[in-house]
């Protein structure tokens, strides 16, 4: 089991799902407003079970009517519950950011060079390095997003600061230049010119 996340407007992949969204839009939608997803839910219940009341032309009956059916056909769920989302392992460059569904999340710089785990679900991503927990984000379902935690900002421009700062002037020193003879000496090729 895996989430897909398909193009907009993809109809081969998912017209159903767009089916569903376009008939919320033109029956659901106008003249409501929502504060957030809970309060879109909220709305959205008593409304399908309105919506849900009433005769469906293709089916020819209440879908109402049909639940019954369509959970006698399905196969019972397996005994551990599969795990949903996203979970990969990445070496965290150094610009510090995992890239996830086009989405770029930040990570606290410490972790730069290191194999870190991204592990996502609908609602948070969560990056761990060693088991530590180096970066948690709110899921984000735009696509190309960057999405920065002003605590990793900071953590980069004082690793920044601290790589930038000049290094200390070389000390003068004198070295000894010895004499080519003396190699020669060592060598027991005195005299060769």
């Amino acid at each position: 089991m895996r989430i897909l996340q398909c193009r907009p407007g993809d109809p081969e992949a998912k017209g159903l799902v767009e089916r569903a969204n376009g008939y919320l839009e033109t029956s659901f939608l106008p003249g409501r407003t929502f504060t957030g997803p809970d309060d879109f839910n909220a709305q959205l219940e008593p409304w399908l079970q309105r919506a849900n009341q009433r005769p469906h032309r293709r089916l020819g009956c209440r879908p109402v009517d049909r639940i019954a059916v369509d959970r006698a056909a399905m196969v019972a769920l397996p005994p551990v519950a599969p795990i949903v989302g996203w979970c990969t392992a990445t070496r965290l460059a150094r610009d510090h950011y995992v890239r996830l569904a086009s989405n770029d999340y930040s990570v606290h710089p410490s972790a730069i060079g290191r194999l870190v785990e991204v592990v996502a679900d609908l609602e948070q991503v969560t990056v761990t390095c060693a088991g530590q927990v180096v970066a948690r984000h709110q899921r984000c379902w735009d696509v190309h997003q960057t999405l920065t935690d002003p605590a990793h900002a900071q953590a980069a421009a004082a690793l920044r600061a601290i790589r930038l700062q000049p290094v200390a002037a070389p000390v003068d020193t004198e070295v000894e230049q010895r004499s080519l003879s003396d190699y020669d000496a060592l060598l027991g090729v005195e005299g060769v010119a």
